[in-house]
Order: structure tokens, then sequence, then C-alpha cells
């Protein structure tokens, strides 16, 4: 495998995230159920609030995986 300049996975790695900002930004009306998914662990008493977002980590574990995949396809 060839080493990749860390300067072209630093602009990667930006245009991906500059992207996933725009994306979020026009579409939260739409994806207002992410952070919210069955499986994300959510206690709240009073005066205490535990959020652990298991479920939404996984998903968005899932998704940069495929991301970082297609982006390393295309860098061949």
């Amino acid at each position: 495998m060839e080493n990749i300049p860390v300067y072209k996975l630093l602009i990667a790695v930006g245009i991906v995230l500059i992207a996933a900002g725009i994306l979020w930004y026009f579409t939260y009306d739409i994806l207002y159920w992410l952070g919210r998914l069955p499986g994300d662990i959510r206690l709240e008493r009073s005066g205490f609030k535990f959020y652990f977002p298991l479920t939404t980590m996984l998903l968005y574990s899932l998704i940069i995986h495929i991301i970082i995949r297609l982006i390393s396809c295309f860098m061949k």
C-alpha cells in the first residue's frame, strides 16, 4: 500500500467535516432523531442527568467507516 501524504489526508478529513456540517445545518429538522435512537441511554433524576448515546455512536462509526473506505478506494 502506498503512503498517503499527511496533507492529502488532512484535506480529505476537512472536506468530509465541512460536508457533514453543511448536511447537519440544512437537514437538522429532518435528522432531529439522531441522538434519540432506541439504545441510547438516558437517565434523568432531580439534579442529575446522564446521557450515553450508544446506538448513535455505533451509527456514526458505521457511517465514518464507509466514508473512509470510499476515500481510500478513490485515493488508489
